[in-house]
């Protein structure tokens, strides 16, 4: 780190401001989803950070829309200017929030990366971070 305090609270918004949030809790990292609904959802990786759900404190969510893309979970955007924010699996107790949509500074490191299997063929991930074909949750 380069010395600069981290935050207590992370706080983050979309382009527009009409969804606009606190985290509570501080998330351990970033995780770099490679899977095709993410680069659709994103237009490229997804960065999540992950949170229990009853930690995110919202302070604007008039504009927040959620898609339902698969049987297990939805996608939460800004219904005005078409932020990709969050993903929620149904039965999961934790919200992933995009990192992208948090305001720096974060102290925020990336962990690893997920579903590199459905890694897009127009980019290399060159780094060192751990590797999952599928979730983290799989054996590699």
């Amino acid at each position: 780190m380069s010395g600069v305090a981290e935050p207590q609270d992370l706080t983050g918004r979309c382009l527009c401001g009409g969804v606009n949030f606190r985290l509570t809790e501080r998330p351990m990292g970033v995780v770099n989803c490679h899977c095709g609904q993410c680069r659709r959802f994103h237009g490229h990786v997804g960065a999540y950070v992950s949170v229990p759900r009853p930690t995110v404190r919202f302070e604007a969510e008039e504009t927040l829309r959620w898609f339902r893309s698969s049987a297990k979970a939805q996608r939460g955007f800004c219904g005005t200017c078409g932020s990709s924010l969050f993903w929620k699996g149904d039965d999961s107790p934790f919200l992933d929030v995009t990192a992208g949509c948090l305001d720096a500074p974060t102290g925020l490191a990336t962990l690893r990366h997920i579903f590199v299997a459905d890694q897009g063929d127009y980019y290399v991930i060159d780094d060192a971070l751990e590797r999952f074909p599928g979730t983290a949750s799989e054996p590699p």
